[in-house]
């Protein structure tokens, strides 16, 4: 029996999945793809949708009743976090109108609880990949991009205004965690996926080469050097394993996030997200 599998069809996803999607893993069944930005595989996790499935780290909390949290295979580091960008240097968004990739990702978790203390902007949810366009012709005052748009925002015209995962790095001393990887309740066993993903994650790193075509067939930018910088930034060693500082970062966002009444609470945190 097939496996569901939904992730983006961005490079570090790609490029971590290719050996498991393309059945070159050893013991690990057939795998059916659906591809999707973050914000629909978030929407779609929590109807239980998917056997495995990419979500942002912001959505565990309405997500671990019904999936296990793995401890490989997602996004999670230094030096890439989200982008505030606008057309000037304005970092003053009141009355601004921004646009964000989806109101349960990272991304946006991060901008509320950086915008906090500060005059309220209005929100708009955008599909990421059209955010970028839509600041440069003038629609939105700010948008919140992710990914990629990190190497080419600046073919936009645009600015970065405030890099929020440098933020986060400067507040906390800690990594940030964007994107996780789910195994399904009652239908997968979180160890037998674990393995596989590790698997697929040392096979793309001992031949880069042979996930290429896969990658490129899917990326959105098909500039070999900013598909290469994507990988190289977001595809690093926790995406093979969290270790305790990944899960450090994990359990400080959601308390910060639990804490400011933006997420439910998730009582003994640290059990849940390590034993989930």
């Amino acid at each position: 029996m097939a496996l569901s599998l939904a992730i983006s069809p961005c490079p570090n996803d790609t490029f971590v999945f290719d050996a498991l999607v393309h059945g070159r893993v050893p013991g690990a069944p057939p795998v059916e793809v659906t591809y999707a930005d973050v914000d629909v595989t978030n929407t779609a996790a929590e109807r239980g949708a998917f056997d495995l499935v990419k979500v942002s780290y912001a959505a565990l909390p309405w997500l671990l009743d019904k999936y296990h949290l793995l401890p490989c295979g997602g996004a999670l580091g230094r030096g890439c976090g989200p982008l505030l960008l606008g057309r000037g240097d304005r970092e003053d968004l009141s009355g601004a109108t921004v646009a964000v990739p989806g109101d349960r990702t990272t991304a946006y978790l991060l901008f509320r609880l950086w915008s906090a203390k500060r005059p309220p902007a209005r929100i708009e949810v955008v599909p990421f990949h059209e955010i970028m366009p839509a600041v440069a012709a003038g629609r939105y005052d700010a948008g919140l991009v992710i990914h990629e748009a990190r190497f080419t925002y600046q073919r936009y015209g645009l600015t970065s205004l405030v890099d929020l995962g440098e933020w986060w790095e400067r507040d906390t001393g800690l990594p940030i965690p964007l994107g996780a990887i789910l195994a399904r309740r009652g239908t997968v066993d979180p160890a037998a996926p674990t393995e596989w993903v590790r698997e697929s994650v040392r096979q793309a790193w001992a031949d880069p080469a042979a996930s290429r075509e896969y990658v490129l067939a899917h990326a959105q930018e098909m500039e070999l050097e900013v598909v290469d910088r994507h990988i190289g930034l977001y595809v690093n060693d926790f995406t093979a394993a969290l270790g305790d500082e990944g899960y450090a970062a994990v359990e400080a966002l959601l308390g910060r996030a639990a804490a400011a009444g933006l997420t439910p609470q998730l009582s003994n945190s640290s059990a849940i997200l390590r034993n989930a």
